[in-house]
């Protein structure tokens, strides 16, 4: 039995857009972290602290399943 060979740029202009979009977010994330989130220093509130809190709860979940930390450690 012959196998054919599997067509799968479809799959990968999918991951290279995915991939696209996912540079895009971190460098607009980059900036905006560089300019300390639209924030002054005598700004700065708990509702400041809750938002940034929860960016970095979102990211965590992100890295975590990325390099297989915290509750996706093996």
């Amino acid at each position: 039995m012959t196998r054919r060979a599997t067509d799968n740029s479809k799959a990968l202009d999918a991951f290279l857009a995915a991939k696209a979009e996912i540079d895009s977010m971190l460098a607009r994330l980059a900036a905006l972290s560089d300019d300390h989130f639209d924030t002054h220093p005598d700004e700065i509130n708990w509702g400041h602290v809750g938002t940034l809190s929860h960016y970095r709860d979102r990211l965590r979940e992100i890295t975590d399943s990325a390099f297989k930390e915290g509750e996706h450690a093996e």
